[in-house]
């Protein structure tokens, strides 16, 4: 993937700032340390990943979670659409974002063969998606997209064939929300640090809503 970059867009995971829909079945600072591990799957796969430029688009700070090999850039200020399109906005090249909701992601799935698609894009099981790549980064494309919602991802891949761009599929993927959805994504990722971590906090810590 000559000249590719690959993005991953991620908040500092402090307890109370994220995966919050984790909880009651996961205390604040369990669905922290959760959300700390998916980041570094995600991250993980990204390094290992054949790139050019590998860029953490974050808001927060980095911590030891981060590996080496990674640019990282702020986000912007505004919408997730105005967020995401910024960071396509820097980049000159190929570029493909993921975000930190799916640590099941391996570099098989972020390996994009950009002669044969303009775009690729990932949907997810909750109607948003997962990934999307765009050989030529154009922002336009994101801005406007509401985000969040059951019709997020049919609204983006309609922006993507509109423009008349060739989009390849990538293959449906769960994202981490809920209690439900962490214990289905370790079970498809038994090796990573976010199955691990999951099995020591419900042994550690067991609860009935689990």
């Amino acid at each position: 993937m000559t000249g590719t970059t690959l993005l991953v867009i991620a908040k500092e995971p402090l307890p109370g700032r994220v995966k919050t829909r984790l909880s009651p079945a996961f205390t604040p600072h369990e669905a922290a340390a959760l959300a700390e591990a998916a980041l570094a799957d995600s991250l993980a796969a990204v390094a290992a990943t054949p790139a050019d430029r590998r860029v953490l688009v974050l808001d927060g700070r980095p911590g030891p979670w981060l590996p080496p090999g990674f640019e990282v850039l702020p986000q912007v200020a505004g919408a997730l659409d105005e967020r995401l399109a910024a960071a396509f906005g820097a980049c000159s090249g190929p570029a493909l974002l993921i975000g930190m909701d799916t640590p099941q992601v391996t570099p098989a799935l972020l390996t994009v063969d950009w002669d044969a698609y303009d775009a690729w894009f990932g949907p997810a099981l909750d109607g948003g998606f997962w990934a999307l790549g765009l050989r030529r980064p154009d922002p336009a494309l994101l801005r406007g997209v509401p985000m969040s919602l059951p019709h997020t991802g049919a609204v983006q891949y309609e922006r993507l064939r509109a423009a008349g761009l060739r989009t390849g599929r990538l293959p449906l993927l769960r994202d981490v929300d809920t209690a439900e959805d962490a214990r289905a994504v370790a079970a498809d990722a038994p090796s990573g640090a976010f199955a691990a971590r999951l099995t020591a906090l419900s042994a550690t810590a067991p609860r009935a809503a689990r």
